[in-house]
Parts: structure tokens; C-alpha cells; sequence
């Protein structure tokens, strides 16, 4: 009887699935299946895409995997003692450009473009506040003069809108660039969010959601306690405002905000919550660590929480069509292909 790589020969390794299966170079994944353990004290060698990945832990039935930095397509096969298990394929998130320094969600354009700041440490000016990357791919200087950029967030016109954690201010900028002061006093200003309606929400790190209407008059819409880092904002399709704030803790929550400002906790238990987007199906995707694995997790509705991209640093997501995701993570931005159809309200 012959074998092939799809159905393996009578005690070879056996692959069923991966846990998650999507990661950025270097995450961490659990493979699950059988006669994955040690053989007379021997590991097995993971491969993927021909390249010898890390083997963390080996149990018969699992073993976890660290992505190398160099894997594209993702093609995981476990071999052990002359033998080879069945393969199966990762999502792996591609490279798209390095050099930044992103604190929050990126932003995406009608045309696809990609914006993500340079932010730069508390105080100091970067040569380049944002920088655009076109869907070819090319990085290009966006805007300067803006100390620490921070918060994204792009408006139903196409103008990218611009927090600066330094002085409290908000920048309006145009499709070509020209950038101009839109609000100020607004604290520590960082994660900010349009509603359906135009509103732009901004999140003051000490403690305050300002609410900006289209007419710029500020109201305090919202208050929480402190974050140690920033505020992360998002907008269900429901009207409602989801908000992260990083803490010291590893318990963390996200909470929800009502229309009428009400606070609520969504979900606690996540390590460092940061960056913030949805579905159309209402979930929640959140860079976080949950249960000890660092990367995206997803909360439904129903308040289930799962890892389903596994990486380190990654500070902001965004969708676009299509169901890929594009992630801000280790000083660079990646695209990964989920599967996940965002909200997009404009």
C-alpha cells in the first residue's frame, strides 16, 4: 500500500490541527495530534516551508511551534524518526514595511492606502509623523510636525485625523497631506474613533472620553480610570464605544460605552489590551494576551474569548475587504489574510 504526506504511514506523526492557526514571524503556535513526542529522547523536527522551526514543548499529543522569521506560505509538517507526518497550512502575516513606530491601530484608506505613525519616544520630534503605504506597497512621508502621533482615524471624506499623546492636540489632514490643528486641550490625547454620525471620540490617558461633535464643540462624554499607556477606541455597528486601557495588570478589561456615555465591562481578563476592530458579525478583535499567548483575540458576543493570530508586539489591526487584516506590530506592519470581513462605517 502506498502513503502520501496527506494520509501518513501507521505511526508516523499526525497533525490535526493548529492553535491559532495565523501568527506573525516568531509566534508562537500548538499543534495538536498524535505521536508528536519525544522518541528515545529525541524531539521531533518541525518544519515549515523547509525551514526548521523551534520546538518549545513535545508531548504526544501536542507540541508547541515558534514561527521562524523567514516562513511565507506557511506549510507545517512534523517529522520524527525517519518518518513525516501530513502537512497543513498557516497563516503566516507578510512583511509589508519596518522603520515605524506605531502605537495604535493603523488606518486604511478607500484606496487602500495605509497610514501608521513614526511616533517616537515621549517628547521627541520624529523627521516623519505618518507615513502612507500605497497598495504597492511603497512608504512614503505623509506628515510632519506632529510631536508623538499617536492616534489614526480616517473621516467619510477620506481626511486622516491625528492625535498627538504630547500636547493634547488633534490634526486634520488632507488626502494630499496638508495637515492643520482640528481641536485641543484634549489631555493626553490617543486612541480616537468617528461614530456612524461624524463624531470624533478621543481618548485623554488620565481618565476622560472627549467627544468632539461636527461643529468641534468638546464634551466630556465618558470617564474611566487611567491608563499606563494609552486609551485604544473602536465603534461596533451597534453605536456602541469600545474602549482598551493597557494596565500593569494581567487582568484587564475591555469596556463598552453607550450611546448615553454609560459605562459597562464588556470582557476582563486580558493581559495589556491595546488596538481595537470588529466584524460584521459583531465580534471583537483586540491585540492582547489571553491565557498566556500574546497576539489577537477574538470576543463574541456571547463573551467567548480565543487567540486567533499568535504574536508579540503587535500594538493595533485594522480590516480591509477582502478578509485580510493588517496589523501593527515590532515597529512595522504586516498583512495577513483572516478571512474576517471588518466594519468599516463610512
Amino acid at each position: 500500500m502506498r502513503f502520501s504526506k496527506e494520509s501518513p504511514i501507521p505511526n508516523s506523526p499526525r497533525i490535526d490541527s493548529a492553535i491559532p492557526d495565523a501568527a506573525l514571524p516568531g509566534g508562537e503556535i500548538e499543534v495538536r495530534g498524535t505521536q508528536l513526542g519525544a522518541v528515545r529522547s529525541r524531539l521531533p523536527v518541525a518544519v515549515l516551508d523547509g525551514i526548521v522551526a523551534p520546538v518549545l514543548l513535545s508531548r504526544s499529543n501536542r507540541m508547541i511551534v515558534r514561527v521562524p522569521e523567514d516562513v511565507q506560505t506557511g506549510k507545517l509538517e512534523i517529522r520524527q524518526n525517519g518518518q513525516s507526518s501530513n502537512s497543513i497550512r498557516l497563516k503566516i502575516a507578510r512583511l509589508i514595511t519596518g522603520n515605524l513606530h506605531p502605537v495604535g491601530n493603523p488606518a486604511v484608506d478607500a484606496g487602500g492606502n495605509i497610514y501608521s505613525t513614526d511616533s517616537g519616544p515621549r517628547g521627541q520630534k520624529t523627521a516623519v509623523s505618518v507615513y502612507r503605504i500605497t497598495p504597492t506597497g511603497e512608504m512614503q512621508p505623509f506628515v510632519s510636525g506632529i510631536t508623538n502621533a499617536t492616534g489614526l482615524a480616517i473621516d467619510a471624506q477620506g481626511y486622516l485625523y491625528v492625535s498627538s499623546r504630547l500636547d493634547g492636540t488633534v490634526h486634520r489632514v488632507s488626502p494630499q497631506g496638508a495637515s492643520s490643528v482640528y481641536a485641543e486641550g484634549m489631555g493626553i490625547a490617543t486612541g480616537i474613533a468617528f461614530d456612524s454620525a461624524g463624531n470624533l471620540y478621543v481618548g485623554d490617558r488620565s481618565g476622560t472620553i472627549f467627544k468632539i461633535a461636527q461643529d468641534r464643540q468638546i464634551f466630556v462624554f465618558a470617564t474611566l480610570e487611567p491608563s499606563i499607556a494609552a486609551y485604544h477606541l473602536a465603534f461596533g455597528q451597534d453605536g456602541t464605544l469600545f474602549v482598551a486601557a493597557p494596565s500593569t495588570s494581567s487582568y484587564d478589561s475591555i469596556y463598552a460605552i453607550d450611546q448615553a456615555g454609560v459605562v459597562r465591562v464588556y470582557y476582563r481578563g486580558l493581559g495589556r489590551p491595546q488596538g481595537l476592530a470588529f466584524d460584521v458579525a459583531g465580534n471583537v478583535y483586540v491585540s492582547a494576551s489571553f491565557h498566556g499567548t500574546r497576539g489577537i483575540v477574538c470576543i463574541s458576543p456571547a463573551g467567548d474569548a480565543s487567540v486567533v493570530l499568535a504574536g508579540s508586539g503587535i500594538v493595533g489591526l485594522a480590516f480591509v475587504p477582502g478578509g485580510n487584516a493588517i496589523l501593527a506590530a515590532n515597529g512595522a506592519v504586516y498583512d495577513v489574510g483572516l478571512g474576517i470581513e471588518g466594519v468599516r462605517l463610512f
